[in-house]
């Protein structure tokens, strides 16, 4: 498995494992867990997850998955903006790390950015939190080059660790300025959504035909279109073994020029700054 170097020099795996919609639904835990379980055996050890997914059901879904085999594991979740206060960021923090069932955060994302609390307050209860050992190391969700740098202007806001954002074939904003911005300010990009939402992407013509000559899926291509790119994680939802086994695949693919151009034709890379969405 390739690693990617977070901006304290902390190593994950390039390809992790998402759990959005995933503990929504008793009937498919079991599945949900046998599909990160595997995940993990595949060199799939960061999971990333979140407070909002499932009420917190996505949270104990992996607690399931990674119980007696903490060790090696970098653990990833993000908390609500609404509670990124100075008094309601260590209560969030306190019920997620119960729900996990572990006794500090890998990665504690701030999900997306509000008007309130103020990005100063929120940076210093991570920091607050990280001193107390109740998180490794924090980061942020859905920042444009904008709050970044804004970010990185706060006391401790170079300590973020990395950046999680929407990216694939079929959306790429951030190749604009976020992911230059990000590369040369040695701070990496998580990719949510890697091969796209809505399933779209996936019944796309140029797609299909590339998938054939390397003889692999449409999301096995997409996902090695956004891993050939330096300094990003990808992390991938499969709440099944057979889809965890596809994108385990993915990481042997090697696009050629011409794979590279015809997806360039197909879907064009920005001109412009562009508002990025947020799934």
């Amino acid at each position: 498995m390739r690693t990617v170097a977070l901006s304290d020099g902390k190593r994950v795996p390039v390809l992790g494992q998402g759990t959005w919609r995933m503990g929504e639904s008793k009937s498919s835990r079991a599945r949900e867990v046998a599909a990160l379980r595997l995940g993990i055996k595949l060199g799939m050890s960061l999971i990333d997850t979140a407070e909002m997914y499932g009420d917190g059901g996505a949270e104990e879904i992996v607690a399931e998955a990674i119980s007696g085999q903490h060790q090696g594991m970098f653990v990833v979740t993000k908390v609500y903006p609404h509670n990124a206060s100075y008094a309601e960021l260590p209560k969030a923090c306190e019920r997620s790390l119960k729900r996990l069932r572990i006794d500090a955060i890998d990665l504690y994302l701030l999900h997306w950015r509000e008007r309130t609390p103020s990005l100063q307050e929120t940076v210093d209860t991570f920091e607050k939190l990280r001193a107390s050992g109740k998180i490794k190391r924090w980061g942020v969700s859905n920042f444009d080059v904008d709050d970044m740098e804004e970010l990185l202007s706060l006391e401790h806001g170079p300590k973020c660790a990395s950046n999680q954002v929407l990216y694939s074939l079929q959306n790429r904003e951030i190749e604009f300025d976020l992911l230059p911005w990000s590369h040369t300010n040695k701070i990496p990009i998580m990719a949510y959504s890697p091969v796209g939402h809505s399933g779209q992407l996936l019944r796309n013509a140029a797609l299909k035909k590339i998938a054939q000559s390397h003889d692999a899926t449409p999301a096995q291509i997409a996902l090695a279109w956004v891993l050939r790119q330096p300094d990003v994680i990808a992390i991938p939802k499969a709440s099944t073994e057979a889809h965890v086994r596809d994108n385990a695949a993915s990481l042997k693919i090697k696009l050629t020029k011409e794979d590279l151009t015809d997806l360039d034709r197909e879907f064009p890379p920005p001109k412009s700054k562009k508002s990025l969405p947020m799934l």
